[in-house]
């Protein structure tokens, strides 16, 4: 017996009734999406302006910094509309579009830390050929080459997941989740589930195990340098290693929240875990990789408070 329904809304059944705390909540993620707006945007037109910055690493620099604000943007206005409304629907055409927007991003961004890993790759291990192999036009290759990947990764999970009959329309999470809306299905078949652990390895094994080789190769020539080229190195690497664990730990909360039965977790703890990324992520980044860097701090100074 086919007991599917015309799925026309999802409800986003985390929110909850949340009360009068909703202005403070409100209040807290707009000043947050605001913060990363801002942040990301500085430096993107810092990078922009300036040209001494327009060299590689800050070119992938400014691609993640977009990539940031896209991402955001793709849960924020929802989360902050959700958090006065009543029923806390979301029609159909609109979870889908969320869900291209908050994969997508976070396919560039794993992607983006691997091309980045790359770069760092080249540039001490082969520091006489970087400008060679490392030119303007093949940066900018790279970075459409990530964006389509990214594009088609998504669009490949979308494809099996669009035409699932849908026997229900509840998502316990306060935005549109992938997995959830696959458990939501009649019947999944095996060709499902492969496309989404299909979807994972390309987004997130492939570009770590880059990210990984990249480091170790680093690693090992920085072992028979000088203590100067270590610490440069240690110092270029080090956001890059702490960014990657970021992700890949709120991949971990997402993966799990999404799969397991985590009842017993409270849950306000359980909605940040669910959106760790998303939150945390884009405004780690800009401070991260931005304003942490030397040369961006002199350009911001230089651009924005008139000093030489």
């Amino acid at each position: 017996m086919d007991n599917s329904t015309e799925v026309v809304y999802f409800l986003l059944a985390a929110y909850g009734n949340i009360g009068e705390s909703k202005y403070l909540y409100f209040s807290i993620m707009l000043v947050w999406y605001l913060s990363i707006c801002v942040a990301n945007t500085v430096l993107i037109v810092v990078i922009y302006v300036d040209r001494r910055l327009h060299e590689p690493m800050y070119m992938f620099l400014c691609n993640l910094f977009v990539n940031e604000i896209g991402g955001s943007t793709s849960l924020y206005p929802l989360l902050l509309s959700q958090m006065f409304s009543d029923t806390h629907e979301v029609a159909l055409p609109w979870c889908f579009l969320q869900m291209c927007f908050i994969y997508t991003s976070a396919s560039v961004e794993f992607s983006s830390l691997a091309a980045m890993a790359y770069d760092r790759y080249v540039s001490i291990c082969h520091p006489l050929h970087y400008n060679a192999i490392m030119t303007t036009g093949r940066v900018g290759v790279i970075i459409l080459l990530i964006w389509v990947y990214s594009f088609i990764n998504f669009t490949f999970l979308l494809s099996f997941v669009i035409r699932l009959k849908l026997c229900g329309n509840v998502i316990d999470k306060v935005f549109c989740d992938h997995h959830l809306v696959m458990k939501l299905a009649c019947s999944v078949s095996k060709l499902n589930n492969i496309s989404d652990l299909l979807f994972a390895f390309v987004t997130i094994v492939i570009p770590f195990s880059l990210i990984s080789v990249s480091y170790m190769k680093i690693l090992a020539v920085c072992l028979n340098t000088s203590k100067e080229n270590k610490h440069k190195a240690v110092t270029t690497c080090t956001p890059q290693i702490v960014s990657v664990s970021n992700l890949f730990a709120g991949c971990i909360f997402h993966f799990v929240d999404s799969r397991f039965d985590v009842a017993h977790v409270p849950d306000k703890v359980r909605i940040i875990l669910s959106v760790y990324i998303l939150i945390f992520q884009p405004l780690v980044t800009p401070f991260m990789y931005g304003f942490n860097l030397p040369k961006i701090r002199q350009s911001c100074d230089r651009l924005l408070f008139w000093r030489k």
